[in-house]
């Protein structure tokens, strides 16, 4: 992985945080669904990036110019988010923004591909297919901008502008289905699985964010016992969720995808980076806005019980448990129970603890995953040893050919 690339990604560290923003001040159905749905746009224009990054050094030749100016957009992208539904007078058209600066993204990617892929033997289906869902989505994306010309109730313009934008999602996310079929190649499944990792870090790193600044900014936290206590469970609950991704999941399944080649390579890293893991990142998203719904709650003056916050918390932390089963079964057809009992446990707390003070609801959900996660320290031993022995000497040999070559080159 190139610093280029790692320079990109905390571009997404803000545009996380506009995304749990954006839901926070809408906190119903809608402004839930909507949420995803930018999370997912969001996600397609980084995985194309990924993509490139996984074809050829992102950060020689011409290629840096066009990461800066990707970058550009997508920052402008975040900017626009808040009004990425309805437009705020006195402001520019968010959704208009939004959608140029969507096009200009999925334009200077597609762009990078046919610039370095045109050179090479590269069969141009593999450009088409790349280039065509592009256009298709980012016009129906533009339709959306535009529907207050032609639908002058605004709740409508935006229920339709939100329709189209999962059209848009569709036609995106189906066309990874048609990979295998145009012969396209991981070419280095480690910088693949280490993209999507550190993707997963920023996102826990966005829910630090997101607790530090949920009662207030900075200075203007209320420090209380509460909100203190609060606090140290949402750091319990964030590490105990970066242990349960990276303790073994996250090395078993890179050593999986070193291990698969041929055309099968393809399917197992959509289904399981592309796809599930856009749904590790949506689960992260409602755990940081349900910390910060929580702080919320806890510095406020009087009842603190929040069917809102609780069940936004727990709903995060359920569906990132059945991401990463689904992941696990995907790579190794293989079923881990404890991870299943564990998300039907809390799943029925989430019933049971929606009416009672937050903090108590969050100590609970805490306790529940770090018994998960020492239930899957506990067991498994032998096959934990040794996932974590081969990433070891990984790394062991990965450092020493490095050694070895620098003594013989610098």
């Amino acid at each position: 992985m190139t610093r280029l690339e790692l320079f990109y990604d905390l571009i997404f560290v803000f545009a996380f945080l506009n995304v749990t923003g954006l839901v926070s001040r809408h906190l119903d159905p809608f402004g839930l669904l909507a949420g995803v749905v930018v999370l997912a746009l969001l996600w397609w224009c980084w995985t194309g990036f990924v993509a490139l990054g996984n074809a050829v050094r992102a950060d020689h030749g011409v290629l840096p110019l066009i990461g800066f100016a990707t970058m550009a957009a997508v920052f402008v992208l975040a900017l626009a988010m808040p009004q990425a539904f309805v437009d705020r007078p006195g402001d520019l058209s968010g959704p208009a923004l939004f959608a140029v600066c969507y096009l200009a993204v999925r334009a200077l990617t597609v762009g990078s591909f046919w610039y370095v892929l045109s050179a090479t033997d590269q069969p141009r289906r593999r450009l088409w297919l790349l280039t065509l869902p592009a256009a298709v989505a980012a016009g129906l994306i533009g339709l959306a901008a535009f529907t207050p010309l032609w639908l002058h109730d605004s709740e409508l313009a935006a229920r339709v502008r939100l329709g189209l934008w999962l059209a848009a999602l569709v036609v995106e996310y189906g066309a990874g289905i048609l990979l295998p079929y145009t012969e396209w190649s991981v070419v280095s499944a480690g910088h693949w699985a280490e993209r999507h990792g550190l993707i997963v870090l920023i996102a826990l790193g966005e829910s630090v964010l997101g607790l530090g600044l949920g009662p207030g900014r900075f200075a203007d936290v209320i420090l209380t016992v509460p909100v203190i206590i609060a606090g140290v469970l949402g750091m319990g609950l964030i590490s105990t969720l970066w242990w349960l991704h990276f303790d073994t999941l996250a090395l078993a399944i890179e050593q999986a995808m070193h291990g698969t080649r041929g055309r099968v390579r393809i399917p197992l890293a959509r289904d399981v980076y592309s796809y599930l893991h856009l749904v590790i990142i949506i689960a992260i998203m409602f755990v940081a806005l349900g910390l910060k719904l929580v702080l919320e709650v806890v510095a406020a003056p009087g009842d603190h019980r929040s069917v809102g916050a609780v069940t936004t918390l727990y709903g995060g932390v359920v569906l990132f448990l059945l991401a990463g089963f689904a992941a696990l079964l995907r790579t190794f057809q293989r079923v881990r129970r404890s991870t299943l009992v564990a998300t039907a446990v809390i799943a029925g707390l989430a019933v049971v603890t929606a009416r009672i003070p937050v903090l108590v609801a969050l100590g609970l959900l805490v306790a529940a995953c770090l018994a998960l996660a020492l239930v899957q320290r506990l067991t498994g031993v032998t096959e934990r040893n040794r996932i974590r022995e081969l990433a070891l000497h990984e790394e062991e040999a990965s450092e020493a050919e490095i050694s070895r070559w620098r003594r013989g080159h610098l």
